[in-house]
C-alpha cells in the first residue's frame, strides 16, 4: 500500500518565511519566488523523487541555496524541511531534525555538505537512527574539522 504524501503551497511557505523573519529577525520579501513554486510542485513528481526522503531533501535544498526570499533562507530551509515532516506524520523526529539539521543547513548553504551526504543525514533522521560512524566521517570531513556532533 502505498502511502499519501501531503505538500504544502508557495502561499503557505511564504507565510512560515514571515513568520520566521517576525520572531527572529531579517528582510521580509522574496527574491526568485517562482524557483519555489517550481521546487514545490516538483517534489511531488515520484519520478524524480520516488521517496519521501528525496523529496524533503528536495525541498530543503531548494529552499537554501535557491534563495527564493530576500532573508532567511536556511532557516525557512529548516522549519519548511520541518513542517513537511509533521504534515506527514512524522512528528516523532521533527525536533531532532531541527536540532540536528541546524549546523547541516549552514553548512549545505556554504557548499560543503552534497545532496548524497544531505539525503543520508535525512533518512537517519526519519529512520530515528543516530547518525552511523559512516556519516559522521562523511559530515567531520566536509566541514573540514571538528564539529559538535
Amino acid at each position: 500500500m502505498e502511502l499519501q504524501i501531503f505538500y504544502f503551497d508557495t502561499k503557505h511557505a511564504i507565510e512560515v518565511h514571515d513568520w520566521i523573519i517576525d520572531k527572529s529577525g531579517g528582510l521580509h520579501g522574496y527574491r526568485e519566488i517562482g524557483l519555489l513554486d517550481s521546487a514545490l510542485e516538483h517534489i511531488q513528481n515520484d519520478d524524480y523523487y520516488p521517496t519521501f526522503e528525496e523529496k524533503l531533501k528536495h525541498l530543503v535544498i531548494a529552499v537554501n541555496k535557491f534563495h527564493p526570499f530576500s532573508d532567511g533562507n536556511k532557516r525557512s530551509s529548516l522549519v519548511l524541511g520541518a513542517y513537511f515532516l509533521e504534515l506527514n506524520g512524522y512528528d516523532y523526529c521533527v525536533n531532532k531534525f531541527i536540532l540536528e539539521m541546524e549546523e547541516i543547513v549552514v553548512w549545505l548553504a556554504e557548499g560543503k555538505i552534497k545532496d548524497d551526504l544531505l539525503f543520508d543525514i535525512i533518512k537517519s533522521i526519519i529512520e530515528d537512527d543516530e547518525f552511523s560512524e559512516s556519516v559522521k566521517l562523511r559530515i567531520f570531513e566536509a566541514v573540514g574539522g571538528f564539529s559538535d556532533l
